[in-house]
């Protein structure tokens, strides 16, 4: 009987053993196929980025009512400045990431949290340009800002052209951020409840 036990122990434990190597299999697979996804997602925010940066940067145009340049406007300045950091970055992390190496809580974090502040840097670069966009087509009395694209015709279709890039960055970005948040919290385990003295308290497990 004892010999049975023995034996009947063994088998549990190597079949157990090998269950974990095969999730193991297929979490390595998918984490592969993570890795690569997320390599190519972050590289391609580069050219996007420097296409909206080069855009902007020839951005003027001058006619016999004076000359105008982004440079003149604080929002593109800032949308030239939030795509030359995203490209950056973007260049980078897509080197980081490309390389396997273990994905450690610290790593995880730094990417969540990073990809966290691009992500809203270029939105509110994006969407501050957008405005600034709409009142140079659309004109505000109430502002006392005036109509200029009917005079600077060229100079908003390569802003507005700009801006629609910088959103397709946005996008993304968010799916970065998506990627990111997922690799970080799936390393933490599903909280247990559990009672004491007839209030439920919730463990967060590591």
């Amino acid at each position: 009987m004892a010999d049975k036990k023995e034996k009947t122990a063994v088998q549990a434990t190597e079949s157990s053993e090998m269950g974990r190597s095969r999730e193991d299999e297929v979490a390595g697979d998918g984490n592969s196929g993570i890795r690569t996804a997320e390599t190519l997602l972050r590289l391609f925010p580069v050219g996007l980025c420097v296409a909206a940066l080069v855009v902007m940067l020839k951005d003027s145009e001058t006619n016999e009512y004076g000359s105008l340049s982004y440079s003149n406007i604080t929002a593109f300045r800032f949308l030239v400045h939030a795509n030359g950091i995203c490209a950056g970055y973007s260049l980078l992390s897509a080197a980081f990431t490309a390389i396997p190496r273990p994905i450690t809580m610290s790593r995880a974090w730094t990417f969540f949290l990073l990809d966290q502040v691009l992500t809203y840097l270029i939105l509110a670069a994006g969407a501050v340009a957008t405005e600034v966009a709409f009142l140079s087509y659309k004109g505000d009395l109430a502002v006392t800002w005036s109509e200029v694209c009917g005079t600077y015709g060229h100079f908003c279709k390569s802003a507005t052209a700009s801006i629609i890039i910088t959103f397709t960055v946005v996008i993304c970005y968010v799916l970065l951020s998506l990627i990111s948040s997922y690799r970080l919290f799936s390393k933490y385990d599903a909280p247990v409840g559990y009672h004491n003295k007839g209030i439920e308290i919730v463990d967060f497990g590591n």
